[in-house]
């Protein structure tokens, strides 16, 4: 069902300024580049970029580690069955990307992500 981890997302205020910066620092560009959403593969996993902070803010706990998954949807049905409880439901982000979050016992968000634009190394 989980397919490993794949993407942390950092919210930022300012998307262009970010890229530049994360351009400058891991010296690559984004294979993903949008105006909602820019994302770099690095070292097998993803550095995501969100301007958004519709569920959160930049900074100290500005940041949520995604695990991949084939079937979101599916993902998410077979887990509320096991009792986890789902933080934010699934979500399309754009370009085929969907996105969902829960939360483990202690209260740690873990973030699920279906990304048809992910290749593994």
């Amino acid at each position: 069902m989980l397919l490993g981890l794949r993407t942390v997302v950092f919210k930022v205020t300012d998307l262009e300024k970010a890229k530049n910066w994360y351009s400058k620092v891991f010296g690559i560009e984004p294979y993903f580049d949008q105006p909602f959403y820019v994302g770099y593969q690095h070292g097998g996993f993803e550095l995501g970029l969100d301007p958004s902070s519709e569920n959160r803010k930049p900074g100290l706990g500005g940041s949520t580690a995604y695990w991949g998954v084939a079937d979101l949807a599916a993902t998410l049905q077979e887990l509320e069955k096991k009792g986890v409880s789902v933080l934010v439901g699934l979500q399309e982000v754009g370009d085929g990307i969907k996105v969902a979050t829960i939360t483990d016992p202690f209260g740690n968000e873990i973030g699920l992500i279906e990304n048809p634009h992910f290749k593994l190394p």
